[in-house]
Order: C-alpha cells, then structure tokens, then sequence
C-alpha cells in the first residue's frame, strides 16, 4: 500500500499535468502535512493507522460564515423617549378607558351605533347600524339602507365608539339581557379571539 501511496506519477502524467517530479521523501513528507491539515483533531498514530488499512476518510471543516444579521428597523431608545414624554399620560386620562369599558358592560345599548368588526360568518363583517333591540343571544339592528339585520352575538366581535373611543364587544361574553347586565359584576379578564 504505501508503495502506491508515495510512488512517483509517471513522467507522461507529469508532463500532462505541468508537476515537477518528486522523490518518495518529498511525497511521504506531502501527504502527512495533507493528512495533518484535513484531520486535525487526530494524532501522527491515527493518521498512520488509517493509511495501513488503506481507507482515509477525509473530514471536511466548511469555515463558519458569518451570518448577515437583518438591519432592524431602530425605534426609540429609552432615553429619546423620556425626553419626548411618550409614556407620560396625564392621570385624568390614565383611567379613563378603563372607565369607559366598564360604564359600557353594564350600559343598556339600545339605540348605539355598532360595527360587526369579525364574525365567523363573513357575510356580518362591516355591517354597521344602530341597536334596535336588544335580546340574550341577538342584536336587531337597523342599517343606514333601512333594512333590519337580526345578528346573532355568538362568534361575532362589534366595536362601538363612546367619547372618541373605539371598544369591541365580544358578543360570546355579552349573552345576557341589558337588565340582567346591569346587575352582574364582571371580573375583568383577557379577551378572547373567536
């Protein structure tokens, strides 16, 4: 094996391929220094023995690239926003919607102007008018074309507007008459996607 490992090319495949002869040293010496450069974590001993059995596996090691990190689009830093008061809110209005959505849970709506913001039924979203009656499970609205739309609360999400302020309603949390509303105390919990 090592005959054929360090033997010279012939002089025709030499010429062919523009290399300069080297004695059996020189190409012993070659062949280490590759085997040393393409498996680095192995010791002189290893290498030797993967040669004598005549299978070199060579390991390659890919150079890490570094990755492109993405420009994040930089918002304010910390103390920009300090400087620009943007989270200083005055305590007058610090409660006020809090306020407001907690008037409209125990509010009677009728007569209130309401938008189907979603629906699982596509065919309610965007219809918009105001609350005629109001039952357990069902608006009775009256739109702007005079047409009376009967919508159910159940899988719907309507948004109504009190001083400047858009609230949603989920309507699967709202299945209650206004004059039972009036009387329950809610707990105020996360809202739910349809």
């Amino acid at each position: 094996m090592e005959s054929v490992i360090y033997s010279t090319l012939p002089p025709q495949a030499a010429k062919l391929l523009d290399l300069q002869p080297q004695g059996s040293k020189e190409a012993e010496a070659f062949v280490n220094a590759f085997l040393k450069r393409s498996m680095p974590r192995l010791k002189d001993e290893a290498i030797q023995d993967k040669l004598t059995r005549k299978a070199v596996v060579l390991e390659h090691c890919p150079k890490r690239k570094k990755k492109d990190k993405r420009k994040k689009t930089k918002g304010f830093s910390a103390k920009q926003r300090r400087e620009m008061r943007l989270f200083e809110i005055k305590p007058e209005q610090q409660k006020q919607p809090q306020m407001i959505q907690a008037k409209l849970l125990k509010a009677d709506l009728h007569g209130a102007i309401v938008t189907v913001t979603k629906s699982k039924c596509p065919s309610y979203v965007g219809i918009t008018g105001i609350i005629l009656q109001e039952m357990k499970h069902i608006f009775k609205i009256i739109t702007k074309e005079d047409k009376l739309k009967v919508i159910p609360k159940l899988n719907n999400v309507f948004s109504l507007e009190v001083d400047g302020f858009i609230s949603y309603i989920y309507g699967s949390k709202f299945q209650l008459r206004a004059s039972e509303r009036s009387a329950k105390k809610f707990k105020a919990k996360g809202t739910i996607d349809l």
